[in-house]
């Protein structure tokens, strides 16, 4: 049985507790905010940051890659961003193909800002998120962005705590794209979208993110009147008798309309719908190809859970029928299972625009015009770069975490400064060269040297220095050995002879 604590429900399993909030200071630095609203002692997280939930990381819902796999797999990814331009015109299909396979972690949030165009528009709008961050922004919308902040992702550790850093970075995104584009103001499936991009980046990349994905992928998905959510569903809808028309058939014959099931899933990208590994494996492809990715995902599961017979006897009505989509089998949302499904359904976007063009007229002839004209749809990464071409420095790389190194005292500087002249002056000062005695000295005058300098002995080494010392005596002496003694070569050449010829007498004997 579940108990109530504190005003809020504790579960058995123990993923779920709250301190009394007396206990709690707010402003303590513990970590995450998990641990500032109680969960630092019994809270096990996984590895995406979910203490609970049906989003938790569990084997049956994920795959595991090698670590030797994602380590090959990211020194790709790092050329790929390194030249992401050339990459982007020339070899496309090999980025499509990785992000297919899954981004690496450690890198998806870098990967999705450029995916999306943030990173450009970012730096091409150098300062607007900090003036728009600094202005108080429109009480209207600030008051329902406060009330939605807690129901964003509340098993996330980065969103459990009231007040904390991740609610808080949410609202300076939410509030900052109100000023940004006050026409449309705000939508609360907005909030998921930059919740989703603030576990990957920080609060500006985040907003520049949220931006691309409002005005380029999905238009007018958040304008008054959601008439592009509805046109969208009424392409869904036409794509579904193709891909799946026992399905189609099934709920046209109860006249469910496309927008009582599907706008959650593309208004929010299916982040509130699917398992978290499959969360960022839809998101990585939909960034990289587009909305047909999400018109993907939805007619696989529309297929999955109503594309049988079997499946139909279960659901003989319109109210059976929306119970079954809104609890879809785990099995058909594995990230592996999902992945590739989503890769087999015949769906481009030639499609899809096609389908908008039927739709938009069919919507103009019964409805009339569009209140809310959004701009034209990028399908892709792609097309989103040949659209705006960059500038090469927008795509340069800058180091998110600064290290300031503190700045050094004059007295410290000074005796810096000492240190340095006195160990230029002793190593300016000559080394002392030893005398070196000849090894092979004359008979007549043993302690005079030649004109040459002699070979020095085995084993030993000769400075320079000492060399040259060595050639200014001699040529001050300016003495020249004996004519009529022999040289030390010589002497020293019949010594080594006589000495092997006795050797040899010696022998015979």
């Amino acid at each position: 049985m579940d108990k109530m604590e504190n005003g809020r429900r504790s579960v058995d399993t123990g993923s779920i507790r709250t301190l009394s909030s007396s206990h709690i200071d707010d402003e303590s630095s513990l970590g995450s905010d998990s641990e500032i609203n109680g969960f630092a002692s019994e809270r096990q997280a996984d590895k995406y940051g979910f203490i609970g939930g049906a989003q938790k990381y569990s084997e049956d819902t994920a795959q595991d890659i090698p670590p030797a796999v994602l380590r090959q797999r990211e020194v790709k990814w790092l050329d790929m961003l390194c030249h992401w331009d050339k990459w982007m015109i020339k070899r496309f299909n090999k980025v499509r193909l990785r992000c297919q396979k899954g981004i690496p972690p450690a890198l998806r949030g870098r990967a999705w800002l450029y995916l999306s165009g943030g990173k450009v528009k970012r730096e091409q709008n150098q300062g607007k998120f900090q003036e728009l961050d600094s202005q108080p922004g429109d009480p209207k919308w600030l008051d329902v962005i406060e009330k939605d902040l807690h129901r964003q992702f509340p098993f996330h550790e980065m969103f459990v705590s009231r007040g904390g850093h991740g609610q808080k970075d949410l609202f300076r995104v939410l509030k900052a794209y109100t000023l940004y584009r006050p026409e449309e103001g705000y939508c609360q499936a907005q909030a998921p979208i930059a919740a989703v991009l603030l576990m990957h980046m920080p609060a500006e990349d985040a907003f520049w993110g949220l931006v691309q994905i409002c005005e380029k992928y999905l238009p007018g998905y958040y304008s008054p009147g959601l008439e592009a959510i509805q046109l969208d569903g009424e392409i869904l809808f036409a794509l579904l008798r193709r891909v799946s028309p026992l399905a189609f058939r099934h709920l046209e014959k109860h006249k469910i309309d496309p927008i009582l099931y599907m706008t959650e899933w593309f208004m929010c990208a299916f982040s509130r719908t699917l398992p978290w590994a499959s969360v960022l494996r839809v998101w990585d492809m939909f960034l990289c190809d587009g909305v047909k990715i999400i018109f993907r995902v939805g007619l696989v599961l529309l297929k999955c859970m109503l594309g049988t017979r079997e499946k139909l006897k279960a659901c003989q009505g319109q109210y059976e029928t929306m119970e079954l989509l809104r609890a879809i089998e785990p099995r058909y949302m594995q990230e592996g299972f999902l992945v590739q499904e989503i890769l087999e359904v015949p769906v481009t976007a030639r499609d899809v625009e096609r389908e908008h063009h039927t739709q938009l007229k069919r919507w103009k002839k019964n409805r009339g015009e569009l209140n809310f004209k959004p701009p034209p749809r990028m399908h892709g990464a792609r097309i989103i770069m040949l659209a705006e071409p960059p500038r090469r420095q927008d795509l340069q790389q800058n180091p998110t975490i600064v290290l300031e190194v503190p700045q050094t005292t004059p007295q410290l500087q000074k005796g810096k400064e000492e240190k340095k002249s006195k160990k230029k002056k002793s190593m300016k000062k000559s080394q002392p060269t030893e005398e070196i005695p000849n090894p092979y000295p004359l008979l007549s005058d043993p302690q005079s040297s030649s004109t040459e300098p002699p070979a020095p002995p085995p084993g030993n080494s000769v400075t320079p220095e000492a060399a040259a010392q060595t050639e200014t005596d001699s040529a001050g002496e300016q003495k020249t050995p004996p004519t009529d003694l022999p040289s030390a070569k010589e002497s020293t050449l019949q010594r080594s002879t006589q000495s092997l010829s006795s050797t040899e007498q010696d022998t015979y004997l």
